[in-house]
């Protein structure tokens, strides 16, 4: 009898350990063949399979929202399904972030959400829109004195802290005037994301990465184009600074004014809707 309890025992384990490793096998095989099926897309549209997918969406408060429709115009502009995505991200990315005032400034409930509210909004095309290289987002009232170059700064990105540093002043002018291509928010978090997207190698980091390389393969071998743009009155002469400037530039006018950048520049402007996987001009 005991003999028998034993046996059977055992073939009900070696059963359940065999269940699981061929569930473990199915899972494998789906994972990567949904990989491999999506990398053939990306590759032949430059776009993920889908970037909202959510069991459970998290909401913002009544005066959290009321600062998304009174400073946000993209906001405004979408659907009312995506105005429900929007706020879930924003809820997750404040969680995400650390936001350290300096100099006796008090984080805000206004400031987690304009900052946070930035950041998705760039990345509203992305997967993953939590740009891993930022762990905590330091907040000054004024202009403050940085050890970087010694030197003042307005903002400014540390990779090797991972911190975002604004100063609070500066990035709210950011949204006085949303026509004047001049966004601090958005220039700053653009340079976090374009050394995101270098460092993964997650769907929508690899779309930005490949995207930012076609468009300077474009005006390497397009140099009218490229003359064209360094001469022009649109783009701000501190684009041509480095790379990283350049990206930070573009993205800035991309955001505030669409139509124009569309009309003088069709080409770059479609990599750039390439790279963050949303067309401004469309809404």
């Amino acid at each position: 009898m005991l003999y028998f309890l034993i046996r059977e025992s055992y073939t009900f384990g070696s059963k359940v350990i065999l269940g699981i490793l061929f569930a473990v096998l199915v899972y494998l095989f789906l994972y990567y063949a949904f990989k491999m099926t999506e990398m053939a897309y990306v590759l032949k549209h430059k776009k993920p399979l889908y970037n909202h997918f959510y069991v459970y969406l998290r909401r913002l408060n009544t005066t959290q929202k009321s600062f998304l429709k009174n400073h946000f115009t993209f906001y405004k502009n979408l659907t009312d399904k995506e105005k429900k995505y929007f706020e879930h991200r924003v809820s997750l990315f404040i969680k995400d972030k650390d936001f350290i005032g300096r100099e006796g400034n008090r984080i805000t409930d206004e400031m987690k959400v304009l900052i946070s509210a930035t950041a998705v909004m760039l990345t509203f095309g992305f997967r993953d829109f939590y740009v891993g290289v930022i762990s905590k987002i330091v907040v000054y009232p004024t202009k403050f004195y940085s050890n970087t170059n010694k030197a003042y700064h307005r903002g400014e990105f540390n990779p090797k802290l991972k911190a975002l540093v604004l100063s609070w002043e500066d990035f709210k002018a950011g949204f006085n005037d949303e026509n004047d291509n001049l966004n601090l928010g958005i220039h700053e978090f653009t340079h976090a994301i374009h050394i995101n997207s270098m460092k993964e190698r997650d769907v929508s980091s690899t779309i930005f990465s490949d995207s930012f390389k076609e468009l300077t393969k474009l005006l390497s071998i397009n140099e009218a184009l490229r003359n064209r743009l360094m001469v022009s009155d649109y783009f701000r002469e501190y684009a041509f600074t480095n790379q990283f400037e350049f990206v930070a530039v573009i993205i800035e006018n991309f955001i505030e004014t669409p139509q124009e950048f569309k009309s003088q520049f069709p080409s770059v402007y479609g990599k750039v809707k390439q790279m963050l996987n949303f067309n401004v001009a469309g809404y």
